[in-house]
């Protein structure tokens, strides 16, 4: 029974990252209306900007979290630049196509000037434990957890309270209506899909501490949770997205307790399918723009 307790506390671990992934995925697709396939090397970005900054100037976590979010952002104004912003009233294949091969770009890229091994990120957190009876979560857990909580958190101050947040939703909700508002479309887009690459950018450099390793290659995994839970989310609503990627890392987790943990991807794709069988608008109540 210890062993399910502890795969379940793992599913929560692991779950916080694609909740974080999705939330950061979600936030682009509802300020462009656009889906990305370039989000997985944004998380990949994200987890190097972090190992490079953990080197230079040590095992500081708010430092490597500052950094994986200023380069996602920094690489988010690019792939806004070239992806989208020419696009947005065009055919949404336009874009897509432009980002799959923005995703190759970088993930080349990162290969050549980084090489294309593994890299090892260990004792950036000290692996403690807390618990009864050998059931518990270690310290990297906790931090991941309470790290993912605090960025949502904030996230719904910074769209609920703030100008800022107002201006953003409005965009999502109908950018005709907000542009004769007086909002200034093109920037708010610009900086609301800056923002979800952020956030992604921050997940990655938590993947890469939970998995002590990160590679130039580890993007397109990424990107495929980041989808598959914001898909369950209704691609717009960022509660459901956040839930779906809980619910992918639990069901990843659980799953292994039945069957090779080289199962692991398709318990979680496995569960989606089955989950928009049943209901195809996924965790969402209806379909529509919630950000």
């Amino acid at each position: 029974m210890e062993y399910y307790f502890s795969q379940l506390i793992n599913g929560l671990s692991q779950g916080a990252i694609y909740a974080l992934m999705a939330i950061g995925f979600t936030v682009v697709v509802g300020v462009t209306g656009l889906v990305t396939f370039v989000h997985g090397e944004v998380i990949m970005l994200g987890a190097f900007a972090a190992y490079y900054t953990f080197s230079a100037v040590g095992n500081n976590l708010f430092l490597g979290i500052v950094a994986s979010f200023a380069l996602a952002w920094v690489v988010g104004v690019l792939i806004y630049k070239i992806c989208f912003q020419r696009f947005l009233n065009c055919s949404s294949h336009i874009s897509l196509i432009c980002t799959i091969g923005m995703s190759m770009f970088l993930k080349n890229m990162v290969q050549i000037v980084c090489g294309p091994n593994y890299r090892p990120m260990l004792n950036v957190i000290n692996n403690d434990f807390y618990g009864f009876g050998g059931v518990g979560f270690t310290r990297v857990q906790l931090v991941i957890i309470a790290t993912v909580a605090s960025l949502s958190l904030l996230l719904f101050l910074v769209l609920n309270k703030t100008k800022y947040g107002i201006k953003l939703r409005a965009v999502c909700q109908d950018k005709k209506a907000a542009a004769l508002m007086g909002i200034d479309v093109q920037r708010t887009a610009m900086e609301g899909h800056c923002l979800g690459c952020g956030l992604g950018g921050v997940a990655g450099m938590l993947m890469a501490i939970y998995y002590q390793t990160l590679v130039a290659t580890m993007g397109g995994t990424a990107c495929m949770k980041a989808f598959a839970a914001s898909v369950l989310g209704g691609l717009v609503d960022i509660p459901c997205a956040a839930l779906g990627g809980f619910c992918l890392g639990v069901v990843e987790n659980m799953g292994i307790t039945l069957a090779s943990a080289s199962f692991r991807d398709i318990f979680a794709f496995v569960f989606l399918v089955l989950m928009l069988v049943i209901k195809p608008e996924g965790f969402a109540k209806k379909k529509g723009v919630k950000v």
